[in-house]
């Protein structure tokens, strides 16, 4: 299965600012990294084995439209397919130099709301208690949490409470992000946040969210697809390396089936979501080369 999307972060109007230029060996846009240049590259793949009349297997190709927003409608549909398929390859873009990803962190969101009990700031502070002040007290204890060592980083990104600067803030949330390299760190840290209880009396915790993508982990399957990957690549008379990558992909889905799943397989080239994002040109055919060369001995 060859897997990627169609959407990208920006939005519409973009291109009046931002428009698709050719710069050398570079083509500038929204979305031509991640991850146009990706679709480009598997049908090009497909396009090639056909013009060289080369056996190979069937090939679903799922290009969705709402990976940059979780997968929310198309989960379903990628995981009932990526059980009838023998490997997944995902074409979005490379790593720094061309590395294919052979893993990805797991991505989660939770959200932390704290209920106190309001009060007039100066004339009864003492019969309030702030919801704002239990949930600084929670970031305190959420940051512990973070084990950047071991790829486990935790973020609150996003914070708001309290209705007026004399009232004593009965309500109060908290959007926090988490990324973990493995099912077994995200479990931990997922039972972790659901674990917190307030520390100021009158105040009550209520948390929701959780994973929305598992990790991508490098089992024994996806480093075999690798080896398969570099051997192709040295036919071709090139290299490709290994790496991981701190954001999640549809990959992620496929991954945690068991079903040897390789990442990166689309374009070289900088700037995913940002507004140098552009494409390598000169690195298109060896790309397409190793996509081509990996499907017909899956």
């Amino acid at each position: 299965m060859l897997l990627g999307h169609f959407d990208t972060v920006w939005p519409l109007g973009t291109l009046s600012k931002m428009p698709l230029r050719r710069d050398g060996a570079k083509l500038h846009g929204p979305g031509t990294f991640d991850m146009k240049a990706g679709i480009a590259i598997g049908l090009g793949a497909l396009r090639a084995l056909r013009a060289l009349n080369v056996a190979a297997p069937p090939v679903t190709m799922i290009w969705t439209t709402d990976e940059e927003i979780g997968s929310g409608t198309s989960r379903t549909l990628i995981e009932a397919e990526a059980r009838q398929a023998r490997a997944v390859l995902v074409l979005e873009p490379a790593l720094p130099g061309g590395a294919l990803k052979t893993s990805r962190k797991g991505c989660g969101e939770f959200e932390l709301r704290v209920r106190g009990i309001a009060a007039h700031a100066g004339l009864d502070p003492g019969k309030g208690a702030s919801a704002i002040h239990e949930l600084a007290a929670q970031i305190a204890v959420i940051e512990t949490l973070q084990d950047l060592p071991r790829g486990i980083s935790v973020n609150v990104g996003i914070v708001s409470g309290g209705s007026r600067p004399n009232v004593v803030a009965e309500e109060a949330r908290a959007v926090v992000d988490v990324r973990a390299p493995t099912r077994d760190a995200a479990d931990a840290i997922e039972a972790a946040l659901r674990r917190l209880k307030p520390v100021r009396a009158g105040t009550s915790l209520t948390i929701e969210g959780g994973f929305d993508r598992p990790p991508m982990e490098r089992t024994a399957a996806v480093a075999a697809l690798f080896q398969r990957a570099a051997a192709v690549a040295s036919g071709h008379g090139g290299h490709v390396s290994e790496g991981g990558a701190g954001g999640g992909s549809d990959g992620n889905f496929t991954a945690a089936l068991g079903v040897p799943t390789l990442d990166g397989l689309g374009a070289v080239g900088d700037g995913a979501h940002a507004a140098h994002e552009h494409v390598d040109l000169e690195s298109l055919p060896f790309r397409v080369a190793l996509v081509a060369g990996l499907i017909p001995g899956l």
